[in-house]
């Protein structure tokens, strides 16, 4: 079984400090560069050294450019240096989903198809570098599970290709739909188009820190040393224990009986509690005292957040009292892989029973996004992203989920 990585943005992401992290981390510098020359590009060196952000020893990796790719890249070229590589499949797939995810980004933003983008962010050379060592390297780790905590985007404005730009950019505000992130730190963009993509396409499960037994921390550092702030990604790896694919942790039930709600309110309950950080939500039909229907209200949730769930059942119910207990769980490892259906890229979210067997479904929002915007009925996509999944499983029997 793999390792599980967690991501703790607190100062954002963005390319190079992913790639320096993962380096910090344990990933083989001299294996990420040969891993690097499968990709068949000269004009580039890889320099790595230690540097300090704020009190943080971190790492940088440089991409010395010495010649080549300068210029701004299509995504059709982008897509082609990646097939004619000889980078494994499992990398090449990871980096046509990251540059996939950019594409749409950048091409909402700009009004623009996406394979008319030009990617200003990613398509030198140096960021092409970033995204694509960066995969190397969780592959190198034996990473499998991949969680990140909320996203620290950064305030004020930013200057780019396009003009002087609102903190998050226009295609960081679109790749961060559904995951949670804020604002704070200095003025200044904290995370990239670049880092969102990566993030988005790597990571299973994004919230507090689930339980964890680090055996190994990182910290990279980009080009950015804002005065009085700690600018570095730290990560941290998590080893599989000796008892097997199964990890365990520790969160709370609350639970609570209504009888005298009007059910029109249950969807924006369950929204806001979903919003503080819920694990899940359930209603369950029941019968109480005199012999009244009733819902009993289940929610799990991290110890962490027991206050914030707390208020939303008190103040937006009527319940008077909320049952708490802790439960033990114990939990399949988790990742995401991304496949390529008609009108758009729908994530796979992959349980790993044991070496033989996984467990995978599409993720529901993905599908319901695709199917608003071709007008595709979403049962249908949802069917065309199990049938792409089970393709990629034929083509390659041997690779994981």
């Amino acid at each position: 079984m793999g390792a599980h990585l967690h991501f703790d943005c607190y100062s954002g992401i963005s390319g190079d400090m992913t790639l320096g992290a993962l380096v910090d981390l344990g990933a083989p510098f001299p294996d990420l560069v040969r891993g690097l020359k499968r990709l068949r590009l000269s004009g580039f060196t890889l320099r790595k050294r230690r540097v300090h952000r704020g009190a943080i020893h971190a790492t940088k990796v440089d991409v010395v450019i010495t010649s080549g790719l300068r210029k701004p890249l299509s995504l059709h070229r982008i897509h082609t240096i990646l097939s004619t590589s000889r980078i494994p499949d499992k990398i090449k797939e990871q980096s046509r989903s990251v540059f996939d995810r950019l594409a749409e980004a950048e091409g909402h933003a700009h009004r623009v198809a996406k394979d008319h983008v030009h990617f200003h962010e990613v398509g030198v050379l140096d960021s092409f570098v970033d995204i694509v060592g960066g995969l190397i390297c969780c592959d190198l780790l034996g990473v499998t599970r991949v969680t990140s905590s909320p996203v620290n985007v950064g305030t004020g404005s930013l200057q780019s290709a396009h003009g002087i730009l609102p903190v998050p950019g226009p295609a960081v505000a679109i790749l961060a739909k559904g995951i949670p992130i804020y604002s704070a730190g200095p003025s200044r963009e904290l995370t990239t188009p670049t880092g969102m993509a990566l993030l988005r396409t790597l990571t299973s499960e994004f919230g507090p820190m689930p339980v964890m037994t680090p055996t190994a921390i990182g910290y990279g550092a980009g080009d950015a040393d804002p005065d009085g702030w700690p600018n570095a990604l730290r990560v941290l790896l998590a080893r599989p224990s000796s008892r097997g694919a199964r990890e365990q942790d520790t969160v709370l039930q609350l639970e609570t009986n209504l009888d005298d709600v009007n059910p029109q309110t249950y969807e924006y309950v369950i929204e806001q509690l979903f919003a503080r950080g819920a694990l899940d939500v359930t209603l369950a039909p029941v019968i109480m005292k005199r012999g009244r229907p009733g819902i009993v209200l289940t929610c799990l949730a991290a110890p962490a957040q027991m206050d914030e769930i707390l208020d939303v059942l008190f103040q937006e119910t009527t319940t008077l009292g909320v049952r708490i207990r802790e439960v033990m769980r114990q939990i399949l490892p988790r990742r995401f892989m991304s496949v390529k259906v008609r009108g758009g890229v729908v994530r796979m979210k992959i349980a790993v029973v044991n070496d033989a067997t996984a467990k995978a479904a599409p993720e529901y929002l993905d599908c319901k996004r695709i199917a608003e915007r071709t007008g595709r009925p979403v049962k249908e996509v949802l069917e065309d992203a199990a049938l792409a999944y089970a393709k990629q499983r034929v083509t390659r029997p041997t690779a994981r989920g």
